[in-house]
């Protein structure tokens, strides 16, 4: 049986009033916060298991919004259920088996297009958590479009392939994340050194959980607020770099 990834209770998190709206985008609904200035760039925030409806990953639509980007965070599930927080563990394996965070290539596409020639984006990055994590690792291999990603405590597990991305990219954990262990991290480094053309970065913020970066103030534990403005700030200052 799988440990539940959340050491935070995801069922007491306080609710949260969206700056943004929401859109359907070809065969995609998505959720979008627009900066109230006119920009050419964007960011697509890539939801975790809990799905784009989730407060949490809404509240970070806005914030990026707020540094000056088009952000869109489109349901990369198309329509099928996210994980419920009154699902079980047991149950995680085959839910994943239905939620591949490596099949997001054509929906990836459909957002592009859609920032490109809806909204007039010039320049677009990517930020995933957790599952979105994955997903942003397997896209900023594939994905030339994308200018720059951040993929926070998600690694694509096992394979020679992983490696040579196409775009800086920027990979957050969480020190005491029991869903990734060191030694992925070491390894990570290590394979990326050998193998990567481009800007890359790794950071481990002490003492952090699985999830840690997309609390909302309000649920954020004191001893943990400072590391988890940090990751926000250094995830911003990523993008802000390349876009």
């Amino acid at each position: 049986q799988m440990a539940d990834p959340f050491l935070y209770n995801t069922g007491e998190r306080s609710g949260y009033g969206c700056l943004g709206h929401e859109v359907q985008v070809e065969h995609i609904k998505a959720y979008v916060c627009r900066p109230s200035f006119f920009t050419d760039k964007a960011v697509i925030v890539i939801h975790d298991i809990f799905g784009w409806q989730f407060p949490d990953i809404r509240y970070i639509v806005d914030l990026i919004a707020g540094h000056g980007y088009i952000t869109i965070c489109p349901d990369f599930f198309k329509g099928k259920d996210p994980w419920k927080t009154t699902d079980h563990w047991h149950d995680f394996a085959d839910w994943m088996k239905e939620h591949d965070p490596v099949k997001v290539d054509r929906e990836a596409d459909v957002v592009l297009k859609y920032l490109k020639e809806q909204c007039g984006a010039k320049k677009i990055g990517i930020v995933g958590f957790s599952w979105g994590g994955m997903a942003v690792h397997h896209l900023m291999l594939r994905n030339p479009q994308l200018d720059a990603g951040v993929s926070l405590y998600g690694i694509i597990r096992d394979s020679e392939e992983r490696y040579n991305l196409l775009n800086p990219t920027f990979f957050i954990f969480g020190e005491k994340d029991h869903t990734i262990s060191h030694d992925q991290i070491t390894l990570l480094e290590e394979k990326l050194k050998q193998y990567c053309k481009v800007a890359y970065k790794i950071k481990v913020y002490p003492g952090q959980v699985h999830g840690f970066a997309q609390l909302k103030p309000e649920d954020m534990k004191p001893d943990d607020k400072p590391y988890i403005e940090e990751a926000r700030k250094d995830m911003i200052d990523w993008i802000k770099m390349f876009i």
